[in-house]
């Protein structure tokens, strides 16, 4: 076993880096690379790697402190035929000062504003690193060094600060892009009457020689570089270690508050926001994150854009599926002599052009249910310690738009019979999917319904509308050979699936919920009563 040093690499230059975040504890085994410590400076987030796998024998360092190029942090232990002395990692030695890029914008005498492109300064050299924040719009006046976007790599987040002060014109990339030293990323317009001083536009780095790390050194280099912070601007202040157990969490970070120094997001913090989150799920702020794999090495592609209403329905799925235990109980419901009342008898009784589809029988069905076993007219409460049981009924009804998926609620269902139902409900269909649905139109439901009769399949696995604890499924009816206890028949059977919210309702509360609702459909008579 050799004890070996672990050190401060390379800072680029920076001097009385504070530590703020120590990422392991004694004993902890750690694999090459992996996040020793974090350090921050005025306008960076940096992390110190561990040089090597191996196990911590101990951290020298508390959170406060400030290092330098060089300091010793740590120890570690590990498997080697070397000697058992205790080694030195040193940090890259700079052999020149470090390299600062001059900004310089010379202007003619009559202070004319001129066009500027704004490129990517030194990275240190990382290539094709992520924007991941835009942090102020076209049109933006902004001063010397103001924060212009946010990139991230996978060991630091870093601020690109505007060259000049001016107005920003334009931007030439969006969140998402890769980008690397000396791309143009926009375009400012700057009018000075005296030149800017010499300032390393970001983080200050070492000559060409110093970034190549010696022979037999262990320790990466860590690319200095800035860091968003939390200004009131609505950037964050987090580390890339935070960053990207957020990615992995789903978690949008601007809704974290952080209990580190000057608000700075730990990795406690976002455990503490999922727990919160999962115990409240009304007010989720889950992400919905996709792949960032690059398809077109596999072949040919083609991109386009997700509309509003689909994105709002992905982060509102996400965020019930994440946050809801959900089950679905599944049955079917004889409806042989609803189809042949609906054909034949009530035809006669509507009034011309009104057209009653079993989904209107449906919503009766699951009104009477729902007043037989009110916890599936329900919601949890801010706690989840509490059941807020709702005395309304009103029913949504998902509807397939060319857009994406809408739902309209059909208000006191209760007080409507069938047609008046079916009436409202094709009234609500046909506004949905010609984009005139006022927006109270699809608030306050207290159960949904999602029907794919029209469309076809045996059974689905409907998501829980949250803050809801229901949702009932319906696949498209089909004849059987059903047997009556002296012969199979030909029956008319629909497929129910009913979604639940296992917090609030268990299995057999759902079994006996479903098989009411069944014999409800079976006999329309039992609608009337």
């Amino acid at each position: 076993m050799a004890l070996t040093q672990v050190n401060v690499p390379d800072l680029g230059g920076i001097d009385e880096v504070e530590v703020i975040e120590i990422c392991v504890k004694a004993g902890d085994h750690l694999e090459n690379e992996e996040a020793l410590i974090v350090l921050e400076s005025d306008k960076a987030t940096m992390e110190v790697p561990a040089p090597f796998t191996g196990t911590v024998k101990e951290i020298l360092v508390a959170v406060g402190d400030k290092v330098s190029t060089g300091s010793h942090v740590a120890n570690m232990e590990t498997q080697t035929e070397a000697s058992t002395a205790v080694e030195k990692t040193e940090a890259p030695k700079q052999d020149s000062a470090p390299v600062e890029k001059p900004v310089e914008v010379k202007k003619p005498n009559d202070n004319t504003p001129q066009e500027v492109d704004v490129v990517v300064p030194d990275l240190g050299g990382v290539d094709k690193v992520e924007i991941i924040e835009l942090s102020v719009a076209p049109g933006d006046e902004l001063a010397f060094e103001e924060s212009l976007m946010v990139l991230e790599s996978d060991k630091a987040t870093m601020e690109i600060p505007a060259p000049h002060a001016g107005k920003l014109i334009s931007f030439a990339v969006k969140v998402g892009d890769k980008v690397s030293q000396g791309d143009v990323v926009g375009k400012m317009l700057v009018v000075q009457t005296v030149e800017e001083k010499s300032q390393p536009v970001a983080s200050t780095v070492a000559s060409k020689e110093e970034k190549t790390p010696a022979k037999n050194e262990n320790t990466k280099p860590v690319t200095t570089v800035a860091s968003s912070n939390s200004d009131g601007s609505g950037a964050v202040h987090a580390g890339p270690a935070v960053r990207k157990l957020a990615r992995e969490l789903g978690v949008d970070l601007t809704q974290v508050r952080g209990s580190g120094p000057r608000d700075r997001i730990q990795k406690h913090d976002l455990h503490d926001f999922v727990k919160q989150r999962v115990n409240n799920p009304t007010s989720s702020t889950l992400s919905v994150k996709g792949s960032d794999e690059d398809f077109s090495k596999y072949g040919e592609i083609r991109e386009t854009a997700l509309t509003k209403i689909k994105q709002v329905t992905a982060r509102n799925m996400v965020a019930s599926w994440t946050t809801i235990p959900q089950v679905t109980q599944f049955d079917e419901a004889d409806i042989t002599e609803l189809e042949a009342y609906r054909k034949q008898s009530m035809g006669a009784l509507l009034p011309e052009g009104v057209k009653v589809s079993p989904l209107a029988f449906i919503v009766k069905a699951c009104v009477k249910a729902l007043k037989a076993f009110p916890e599936f007219n329900s919601s949890l409460g801010p706690n989840a310690d509490t059941l807020i049981l709702k005395q309304y009924f009103n029913i949504g009804i998902a509807v397939d738009t060319p857009d994406g998926l809408l739902v309209p609620v059909i208000k006191a269902a209760d007080q409507k019979g069938v047609v008046e139902v079916a009436t409202a409900s094709s009234d609500l269909a046909k506004k949905a999917r010609e984009k005139k649905l006022p927006m109270d139109a699809m608030s306050g439901a207290s159960f949904t319904i999602s029907s794919l009769g029209g469309i076809g399949g045996t059974s689905f696995t409907p998501i829980v509308n949250a803050p809801q604890v229901a949702i009932l499924g319906v696949s498209k009816a089909s004849y059987k050979p059903v047997w009556n206890g002296q012969e199979f028949e030909p029956r008319l059977m629909l497929p129910l699936s009913m979604s639940y919210d296992h917090r609030v309702i268990d299995g057999a509360q759902a079994a006996r919920f479903t098989r009411y609702l069944c014999e409800l459909l079976t006999d329309v008579r039992h609608l009337l009563l």
